[in-house]
Order: structure tokens, then C-alpha cells, then sequence
């Protein structure tokens, strides 16, 4: 369990830098962000199975990682990245934070009681109440597509819940089938979604080419790429094969954490007494999902 653990954490330490890197690079869109990172999470992929690093996926494995690189991946994204659009910033930010508390109730083990559970839970609700600000309308009232972008924020959070326990099931069902193997089938099939992201809702090269930071771009894409999307994926897949789906849930706040921290270091500032509330309360959340699973 402990190996386990430490691998969910640091995938959310590395899933966390993803939260900064737009503000490094105010020029670029979040959607030209995440087509490179993905994009770069692809090449890596590719490099290490080309270079026999790796074992190549049966057609059934390559359909399973295609199926599961849009749900966790780029479908995930793209739905997020329509649902912004529609219905701002805030409500989708609100229905996505939920995400852990949907994969720990639907991943709990059948052994493991309610009641056991039931500190984690509330203490990583109470946590989330505290971070996110209740939304509103703002000045120009509400948005003419606000409900379609409500929906597609839901279609968003289905999206990767799902993802987050199906990757899970399937890695149990195939014990034979490493965690870094795996990532790299993952990644060749969103490296090549990434391309549709880019081709749907990215801007053209010759835009990318003229903002002044275009350099810091390619970096961070790279960064990310591998940092962010594949050795984190490396690492969730080992916490998802040791550990319970509801426990995996709860150490997904740790992204949360860790996001925080690097924003309050690159804003040099110190958290409010609520945003400290809410580490706290995450913190002993993911303390009260651990001792509930052993």
C-alpha cells in the first residue's frame, strides 16, 4: 500500500505543474497547451516502444488504449475546454473538483464500510467548499449557452471518473501488463488525439510561431509532456494497481495540494486562512481515506 500511495502523490506533484504552466506563458491558449503536452507525451511514447524499450500493444490492448486516452486524455480535455466557453470558468472548475469524491464513492470496495469511509469523505467535501467560491453570473448576466455548458462539464467529469475506474479495472484484470508499458500504449493513442484537439480547437503554427514566448512554449510542452502526462501516468498506473479505486480517488486531492503550492511560490504569496482550512482538511482526508483502507 505504501509504495502505492507514494506513486498516486507524486502523480499529483507532477499533475499539479500543469496548473502553472499557462500563467508562464499568458499568450498561449489552454487548449494549445494541452495539444503539446499531449502531443509530446505521444513522441515520448513512441520513442521508448520504438526504441524496444517497450512492448507493443495486441490490437485488444490498442483499443482498450485508444478507448481510455479519450475518456482520461483528450476527450476529457476537449469537452472541459467547450464547457469554459459556454459557461465561464467558475462552474466547470466547481463540477470538476467533485471528481474525487464520484471516484471514491464508486470505487469503494465492497468490504469497506460507509462508515469507514465516511470521515475521508466529508473532510475532502468541507475542503472542497472552502476552495471554490460559489459562482455567479457576473456583470453581463448569464451566458446564452450556460446550461449546454453545464452539461458538458458533467460530460467532462463522467469522462474522467470513468476513466479513473476503468484504467484501474482493466490494470487489475492484466497483471501481466507493466505500468510503463501501458502508459506508452496510452500516450501513442493520445499523442495521436492530440493532433484532432489541436486540428478542432488549437491555433495554427504560424500563430504559435509569432507570440514572443514561443520558445517557453516548446519547453513547457516538452516538460510537461514528459513530467506531467507520461511518467505521471507511469505512476498513477502503479497506484492504481496496488490500491483500491476509492483510496485512488482521495490522492487525487493531492493535485489540488501540490497546484496550490506552486502558485502560491510563483505568485510569492501566502495562502488565506481558508485556503489553509482547505489543505488542512484535504491533508487529513487523504490521512482518513489511508488508515480506512488498511
Amino acid at each position: 500500500m505504501l509504495r502505492g500511495v507514494l506513486a498516486g502523490l507524486l502523480a499529483g506533484a507532477l499533475w499539479g505543474l500543469v496548473f502553472v504552466a499557462p500563467r508562464m506563458v499568458p499568450g498561449f491558449s489552454g487548449v494549445d497547451l494541452a495539444a503539446g503536452r499531449f502531443l509530446a507525451y505521444g513522441l515520448v511514447a513512441l520513442l521508448v516502444v520504438g526504441l524496444g524499450r517497450g512492448r507493443r500493444p495486441d490490437a485488444r490492448q490498442a483499443l482498450a488504449a485508444i478507448g481510455l486516452s479519450v475518456l482520461g486524455f483528450t476527450g476529457y480535455y476537449l469537452l472541459l475546454v467547450f464547457a469554459i466557453r459556454d459557461a465561464g470558468t467558475e462552474v466547470p472548475t466547481l463540477v470538476i473538483g467533485t471528481i474525487p469524491l464520484w471516484v471514491m464513492l464508486l470505487g469503494k470496495p465492497g468490504h469497506l464500510r460507509w462508515r469507514a469511509l465516511a470521515p475521508a469523505l466529508l473532510l475532502t467535501a468541507g475542503g472542497l467548499a472552502l476552495m471554490m467560491a460559489v459562482p455567479d453570473a457576473g456583470e453581463g448576466g448569464v451566458r446564452p449557452d450556460y446550461w449546454r455548458g453545464v452539461l458538458l462539464a458533467t460530460c467532462s467529469l463522467a469522462c474522467w471518473t470513468a476513466f479513473a475506474l476503468l484504467n484501474a479495472a482493466w490494470l487489475k484484470r492484466h497483471p501481466e501488463v507493466n505500468a510503463t508499458d501501458w502508459a506508452n500504449w496510452l500516450g501513442l493513442a493520445t499523442g495521436a488525439g492530440a493532433l484532432l484537439l489541436w486540428a478542432v480547437a488549437g491555433s495554427g503554427i504560424g500563430a504559435l510561431r509569432a507570440q514572443p514566448q514561443a520558445g517557453l512554449f516548446l519547453v513547457l510542452c516538452v516538460a510537461t509532456g514528459f513530467g506531467s502526462a507520461w511518467l505521471a501516468t507511469i505512476l498513477w498506473n502503479v497506484a492504481s494497481q496496488r490500491l483500491p479505486a476509492s483510496l485512488c480517488g482521495q490522492l487525487i486531492v493531492s493535485e489540488t495540494l501540490f497546484a496550490l503550492a506552486y502558485s502560491f511560490a510563483w505568485d510569492r504569496s501566502w495562502p488565506s486562512a481558508a485556503q489553509l482550512a482547505a489543505v488542512a482538511m484535504f491533508t487529513l482526508g487523504i490521512l482518513a481515506a489511508i488508515k480506512a483502507h488498511r
